[in-house]
């Protein structure tokens, strides 16, 4: 019996112990939860999302792809800026409308625009100047331009003394008599003739004369050359230096005084204020008032009945568009720049080149120059002679260009090979 109560006993005992382990586990799980919980609650930092224990967080959703920039286009070089062109150039001139003279189908006009010349040419700017072209707005536009190129030098009294003489329409037209001798013909058909040794003996005479008009310049002498030169002159080009020049230089040859006809028209170049003061003496009958042709009477030069209609005057826009465009010599990088122009006979022919339809041209420097005297009537041989003035190796490749182009017909003993144009 006492080993039964003491089993009884030591039962008691140890159920009472595992009941108080039971309750002690049961009791410890909340005070870890506090724990977790405090420390959860001091070591999550302000802003943040709080997750309770045993709760998975929600998955960030994943950023989306940024797209792929398209790939951008390179940039184009930027075109090399242009050199600036010096104000005495003045690469802008006064338009005017010229509509064609003829229907002529093969005109120098139609062909231009199909060569190498067309971005060159320009048939707005006046061949010739009158009254309508003076303003105070246009000298103070052309007094910058000193020479055959503007009205630098030149006072406005001066130029409105010689301008409004020459008032009427005619005096801005080259062809002014162009009806009455077109008769038949569809195109305008013009001979320029310089006074090249080429010529002599070259019996090109009747065929010169057989163009609608014919344009001569400085010392012409025809006398005596007739078979070689021709007999008539529609045209006389010179500016006033030349001409006293030509009657200094080439006397002894013949020459006394321009060619003089009933259709012959006197076209002035203008160098100075001299050439302006001999036009309106001329257009106006009376002598010359100052400078080195002081009380010179113009009826020596041009005859006694020569009247205003026949006195024209290239206009300094037209020169000064020519030198630019045609005959930019390496002359105007120089310290002579300011007495650079294209030649009196440079002028003439290109002249005429915007004015007729076709154009022959005799007597003007080929690549054979060295064969011939300067000029045909020499007695003796004289080399041709070079002058800063003047660039003649630029014209003569001009020319040769212009031939080939078949914008004019140059007279030739051998056709220029392509290593000389």
């Amino acid at each position: 019996m006492a080993l039964q109560r003491r089993l009884l006993v030591g039962l008691g005992t140890a159920s009472s112990v595992f009941i108080v382990y039971l309750l002690c586990l049961r009791f410890d799980s909340p005070l870890s939860f506090v724990r977790q919980t405090e420390t959860i609650r001091t070591t999550t930092k302000p802003g943040f999302n709080q997750t309770t224990p045993g709760s998975e967080p929600e998955p960030k959703p994943e950023p989306k792809p940024e797209p792929k920039p398209e790939p951008k286009p390179e940039p184009k070089p930027e075109p090399k800026p242009r050199p600036t062109e010096p104000p005495f150039i003045g690469d802008s001139y006064y338009s005017e409308e010229h509509p064609p003279l003829t229907s002529c189908p093969l005109s120098i006009r139609k062909l231009v625009s199909q060569t190498d010349f067309g971005t060159r040419f320009r048939p707005d700017v006046p061949v010739l100047q009158w009254s309508k072209h003076l303003s105070q707005d246009q000298y103070e536009r052309l007094k910058q331009y000193p020479g055959a190129h503007g009205w630098g030098g030149l006072s406005y009294q001066t130029l409105l003394d010689t301008l409004s003489a020459l008032d009427s329409p005619v005096s801005g037209l080259l062809l002014d008599d162009l009806p009455l001798r077109l008769n038949a013909s569809q195109c305008v058909r013009c001979a320029v003739v310089g006074n090249g040794g080429i010529l002599k003996d070259s019996h090109k005479g009747p065929e010169i004369d057989q163009h609608h008009y014919v344009f001569r310049t400085n010392g012409a002498i025809i006398k005596g050359f007739e078979q070689d030169v021709g007999s008539r002159t529609t045209h006389y080009t010179f500016s006033t230096n030349t001409l006293r020049n030509s009657l200094r230089s080439y006397g002894g040859a013949g020459y006394s005084k321009p060619p003089q006809s009933k259709e012959t028209r006197y076209i002035f170049l203008p160098d100075h204020d001299r050439d302006y003061l001999l036009m309106k003496a001329a257009a106006t009958h009376s002598r010359v008032q100052s400078g080195p042709e002081s009380n010179i009477d113009p009826a020596q030069f041009f005859g006694a009945d020569v009247t205003k209609e026949k006195l024209k005057m290239y206009h300094p826009d037209f020169i000064r568009y020519l030198r630019n465009r045609f005959l930019r010599s390496n002359a105007l990088k120089t310290k002579y720049k300011n007495i650079y122009r294209p030649s009196t006979g440079a002028v003439m022919l290109l002249a005429v080149l915007h004015s007729c339809d076709q154009v022959s041209a005799y007597g003007f420097m080929t690549p054979d120059y060295m064969k011939y005297s300067d000029h045909y009537y020499d007695k003796s041989f004289h080399p041709v002679g070079f002058f800063i003035n003047h660039d003649l190796r630029l014209e003569m490749s001009l020319w040769q260009q212009l031939h080939q182009a078949g914008l004019i017909h140059l007279y030739m003993h051998q056709e220029a090979s392509p290593n000389e144009v």
